[in-house]
């Protein structure tokens, strides 16, 4: 049985592609059609988004990428026109998608989910997938530089048909953020949030002035609240639910030269904080996911984080391990040594990783897949240290 989020299939339901690795095999065929592939294969990046796109865009930044329920991946990102600037000093930011039926072997054609007339700027989107509903969130942050400059509002669509098309959007800002933080530099942040075991939809929310918070929601995104506890130190950070039940944030800190991990076994009234130098980071957004598989009564229970490696460069892309809940990272892979940024994971419908991430300062940003066994050069999944 795999299982990504609340979803799990049986092995039997699993393609040939991802058996090798449940069964404990050694073998990965990057592509179906090609001949047997090795752990040792290079990975194939695939651009999805660059400035020669479309006409008249600057570029594209800040990716993020889930599955939907149907299997299909979504690709999101943000159409950066007039400049690359961020939102507070760029009149026109799109939010724009792609998708993909075949795991991300083939895309669709460059979908606009959110643009707003001139002044009016979306960014930084995110996503979370409701397992129970069938149902897709995709947040933005929203300004508009002529009526409101420097005021941040946070708005939310909805997607029923598997991100083929989305809601108009709304204004969550009252519900999940303070009266008093009007002016504050606050944002959802970009990439991804998660669905607890109890259903609970969970995300992170910076408040620059006020401290890292999560928000969420107990009905199915009919309504959002705060968790009125901030985290520090917390710049941009992904939540994940661990196999006790408790609840951990991976944070960038700029300035730091690595990561910082909060941990809540109380539903996020309170918080442990510690540095985590071992996860070297330039202070850059990263992501991190849950990998769950069933083999019999074999469990491969672990997370998966990507970030830019280096301590004071936005380079050295690589993906980690960890076999015991985040207290440590056994296994490491480099995906690439250049100019990397941003980027955000999904587990596939067959059980492989996808990756999509910001490369070469910006002038792409691609998409790549890899099984784990990739990672681990070859090992099958299971703690090299057991």
């Amino acid at each position: 049985m795999t299982c990504f989020g609340t979803r799990c299939a049986t092995l039997s339901a699993v393609p040939a592609l991802l058996t090798p690795f449940l069964l404990g095999g050694l073998s990965w065929n990057p592509d179906p059609g090609s001949e047997q592939g090795t752990a040792n294969a290079q990975v194939a990046f695939q651009d999805l988004f660059n400035s020669t796109t479309r006409d008249g865009v600057a570029c594209y930044r800040i990716p993020a990428l889930v599955t939907a329920p149907n299997g299909d991946l979504i690709a999101a990102i943000d159409e950066r026109v007039p400049s690359c600037a961020d939102l507070r000093g760029n009149r026109d930011i799109n939010i724009v998608a792609r998708r993909s039926d075949d795991g991300g072997r083939t895309w669709s054609e460059i979908e606009t989910v959110s643009d707003f007339p001139d002044g009016e700027s979306a960014s930084d989107p995110s996503m979370i997938v409701d397992e129970v509903t069938g149902e897709i969130f995709l947040f933005y942050n929203f300004m508009d530089l002529d009526e409101a400059p420097d005021v941040y509002f946070l708005h939310v669509m909805r997607s029923a048909d598997n991100g083929r098309t989305w809601s108009e959007p709304q204004d969550i800002t009252s519900q999940i953020t303070k009266p008093d933080w009007r002016g504050d530099f606050k944002f959802i942040t970009s990439g991804r949030g998660i669905q607890t075991r109890s259903g609970t939809l969970l995300h992170t929310l910076v408040n620059l002035d006020n401290g890292l918070h999560l928000f969420a929601s107990e009905d199915h995104g009919a309504s959002w609240f705060l968790i009125d506890t901030p985290v520090t130190p917390g710049n941009e950070s992904k939540v994940v639910e661990l196999g006790d039940g408790s609840w951990m944030i991976n944070s960038r800190v700029n300035g730091a030269g690595m990561r910082y991990v909060h941990t809540s076994t109380d539903r996020g009234r309170s918080w442990q904080s510690r540095p985590a130098p071992e996860l070297v980071d330039p202070g850059c957004n990263g992501s991190i996911i849950r990998y769950r598989a069933m083999d019999g009564e074999s469990t491969t229970d672990l997370l998966i984080f990507s970030n830019a490696a280096s301590e004071d460069s936005r380079t050295k892309l690589t993906v980690r391990l960890s076999y015991d809940q985040g207290r440590t990272w056994a296994v490491s892979r480099l995906v690439y040594e250049g100019g990397s940024a941003y980027s955000s994971m999904t587990v596939l419908a067959d059980g492989d990783i996808g990756l999509f991430f910001e490369k070469d300062g910006y002038k792409e940003n691609v998409f790549v897949r890899f099984p784990l066994e990739w990672v681990t050069d070859g090992a099958d999944g299971e703690d090299p240290g057991s």
